[in-house]
C-alpha cells in the first residue's frame, strides 16, 4: 500500500488503472487515484459519485482506458473472487455511464447482436 494525503492505494490497482507495472505515486493524476480509491473499495463509490463526476480530466478519451482496463481485469478474474470482482465491474461501468453515458464494451457488443440479427 502507499500512503498519500492519509489516504492508502494499492499499487497493484494503480498498475491497472495506468497501465503500468511500475508506478510511481507523485506520476499518478488525481483522477486516476479517485477512480484507484472505490476500486479497492467498492462500498465507498455511493460516497464519492459527485466528486468523480466533477473530476477535472485532460484527456477524456484516455481516461476512458482507465475504466475499461478494471472491466476487462475484473472479467478476467472473476472466477478467483466472484464478489469482489463483481462489485469492481460495477463500479467501473457506474462510472463510465455517469462520465461518457454508455459503456464502450457494451456498445461493441451491441453492435454484435444486430449483425447477427441480420
Amino acid at each position: 500500500m502507499v500512503n498519500n494525503t492519509d489516504k492508502k492505494y494499492s499499487l497493484k490497482t494503480l498498475g491497472l488503472l495506468t497501465g503500468n507495472k511500475e508506478v510511481d505515486i507523485e506520476d499518478v493524476p488525481v483522477s486516476v487515484l479517485a477512480i484507484a480509491e472505490v476500486v479497492d473499495d467498492p462500498d465507498k463509490l455511493p460516497y464519492l459519485i459527485e466528486s468523480i463526476k466533477s473530476l477535472k480530466i485532460d484527456d477524456m478519451e484516455k481516461f476512458r482506458f482507465v475504466l475499461l482496463r478494471v472491466q476487462i481485469e475484473s472479467h478476467l478474474h472473476m472466477n478467483e473472487d466472484l464478489e469482489i470482482y463483481m462489485k469492481r465491474l460495477y463500479v467501473a461501468q457506474v462510472i463510465e455511464k455517469l462520465l461518457y453515458g454508455e459503456l464502450l464494451l457494451e456498445e461493441g457488443e451491441n453492435e454484435d447482436e444486430e449483425d447477427e440479427d441480420d
